[in-house]
């Protein structure tokens, strides 16, 4: 079977294909950001260096980059049309079917496509705040109700996905909820996770901008400064906005605190890795589907305090048995709460560990995943 995959390029998406590899599967990529070949992903076809008309052209970044009003007015004069090299690639590759990862980055822009060739199967994955966030947002909602009757099979990485997709116009199969990047090679990371009695460290998850809210949970951080000397904690991923809100509050030396900055890109390995030493991990957004870094967190034995958006993370976690969850993202007090009861109930956390250990975990294997996955596209031709 040929399948054409339509998404920027990610770690998730990366992983997420993977689970194709040394299928029978012929798989094809259609980079919708053009953003370069991914060595990554060197046993797919790739269809990369089709946007620009004048690949060297110069003056083009500077351009975009410190003009984007101009650059966005003259951009037809600089790059293809989307649809048009689409179109001409599924009329070259002839796929079974058509597979695109978020709505609005990899569905719109092909919708008019795909309406064309209407008895083409299309599968769309939701992520993250793919509908959640965006529904709320009136031309992105106009969107989704367009692009959603249209698709055939749909994807999700929690349960409250699929009712949204189904409120807005879905009537297709749902193929199943799957962590967006597919499973984990648990016993690979099994070396990296540590006792819950030596753990001492704190893992912040520094998001901010649209969805992260890790400024509040920074506030709770400061409100229990002086019961945390210790512990170590770490803000990784952390957004500008989160970066100055520590420096103006001096929290570099009331907490034990050390800062990778996004810019400061961890690997993931690197990330699995504290995850296996955090007593705590702390997510912390108002709009999300079900966290990657929530299941990896869970994998390595942390204990999880995450937010709830739409109940998503609720799907997962059972507050007080193996996590807790913040309904409210913007209550630094509520959250000063929740790591409160962490640090004063022993018990709660080695219960928590044991729960998501034994039970949690072992749904999460990479290899059985990716079988579920690759029966669900098996299922699409039958």
């Amino acid at each position: 079977m040929k399948i054409l995959l339509v998404s920027m390029n990610s770690i998730h998406f990366q992983r997420w294909t993977n689970q194709l590899k040394n299928s029978e599967h012929e798989v094809y990529w259609f980079d919708i950001r053009d953003g370069g070949y991914s060595e990554k992903l060197s046993w797919v076809n790739q269809i990369v260096g089709w946007k620009q008309k004048f690949p060297n052209l110069k003056g083009r970044s500077f351009v975009k980059k410190k003009l984007p009003w101009l650059y966005r007015k003259i951009s037809f004069l600089l790059e293809n049309n989307t649809e048009k090299k689409f179109e001409a690639k599924l009329k070259e590759i002839e796929p079974d079917l058509v597979h695109s990862f978020v709505l609005y980055i990899a569905c719109t822009p092909i919708y008019n496509v795909m309406k064309k060739y209407d008895s083409l199967k299309w599968i769309y994955s939701s992520w993250g705040s793919d509908l959640y966030y965006f529904q709320n947002q009136t031309k992105y909602l106009k969107e989704i109700k367009k692009v959603l009757p249209r698709v055939n099979y749909l994807f999700t990485d929690c349960k409250r996905d699929v009712e949204l997709a189904k409120k807005y116009g879905f009537t297709g199969d749902v193929l199943g909820v799957f962590p967006g990047g597919g499973g984990y090679p648990l016993q690979d990371y099994q070396q990296y996770i540590l006792p819950v009695s030596v753990r001492t460290l704190i893992l912040v998850k520094g998001y901010q901008g649209r969805s992260g809210r890790a400024i509040p949970i920074l506030k709770a951080l400061k409100l229990l400064s002086s019961q945390l000397t210790n512990f170590k904690i770490v803000v990784f991923a952390a957004d500008n906005d989160v970066k100055q809100f520590i420096i103006d509050n001096n929290l570099e030396k009331r907490l034990n605190l050390y800062v990778y900055s996004k810019k400061q890109f961890l690997p993931h390995l690197e990330i699995i890795k504290l995850m296996g030493q955090a007593l705590i991990y702390i997510g912390n957004s108002n709009s999300d589907g079900i966290p990657n870094t929530l299941l990896e967190a869970i994998v390595m034995g942390a204990f999880p305090i995450q937010s709830n958006p739409g109940g998503a993370t609720g799907e997962v976690i059972k507050h007080r048995e193996n996590g807790l969850l913040i309904e409210d993202c913007n209550n630094y007090r509520y959250i000063k709460k929740n790591i409160l009861t962490v640090l004063n109930d022993s018990k709660l956390t080695i219960n928590a560990f044991r729960i998501n250990q034994e039970k949690i975990k072992p749904n999460y294997s990479r290899q059985i995943i990716a079988e579920k996955v690759l029966l669900k596209y098996n299922s699409v031709t039958n």
